[in-house]
């Protein structure tokens, strides 16, 4: 069986900016990696990491292209994870993030399953729509509102500037 994806840049321009691409349902979420990044014209060398998502785009399990762990963590890793033990009619979302510096990140969707067609290459772009910018879009971090307290400390603000209200005592070691 093939998956067709649309791979979208999560962009906040006025342009879209995806690709529309097919992969056999065996091959593996580091093969989709390598076709993702050619396809936007990346050279592929940052690193990056897929997460499983919801209806509403929420990230979810980590597929990292690398373990870096140290043996610390359980990490399930693109090489090992085939697209059909993940993806399926009901679970059709990924988001895809390309180098954790510029932070390029994508929401990738199982648009349709179909047959193999005798002749055609996989994997294979089918659509090219928009450029990709030179830079990644900023993204904007908003904390939520429960984390509001840290941030309004009140009439009782300190100073960090005056040690003697604190109460430490300078010679305590």
């Amino acid at each position: 069986m093939i998956y067709r994806f649309r791979v979208i840049l999560d962009n906040d321009t006025e342009d879209d900016v995806f690709r529309d691409l097919e992969i056999r349902n065996t091959d593996t979420l580091e093969d989709l990696h390598n076709v993702i990044t050619q396809s936007f014209g990346f050279d592929g060398a940052e690193m990056a990491s897929f997460y499983m998502s919801d209806d509403q785009w929420n990230q979810g399990e980590e597929f990292s292209l690398f373990d870096l762990s140290d043996g610390l963590d359980d990490v399930r890793l693109m090489n090992e994870t085939t697209l059909d033990s993940i993806l399926d009619e009901n679970q059709t979302k990924l988001i895809y993030v390309y180098d954790f510096f510029s932070m390029w990140t994508f929401f990738v969707e199982l648009a349709e399953i179909v047959d193999e067609i005798e002749g055609v290459d996989y994997p294979n772009l089918m659509f090219v729509h928009g450029q990709i910018p030179e830079q990644a879009p900023e993204k904007s971090f908003e904390a939520e509102d429960e984390f509001d307290e840290f941030n309004d400390f009140g009439d009782d603000e300190l100073d960090f500037d005056d040690y003697d209200q604190m109460g430490f005592d300078e010679n305590w070691n």
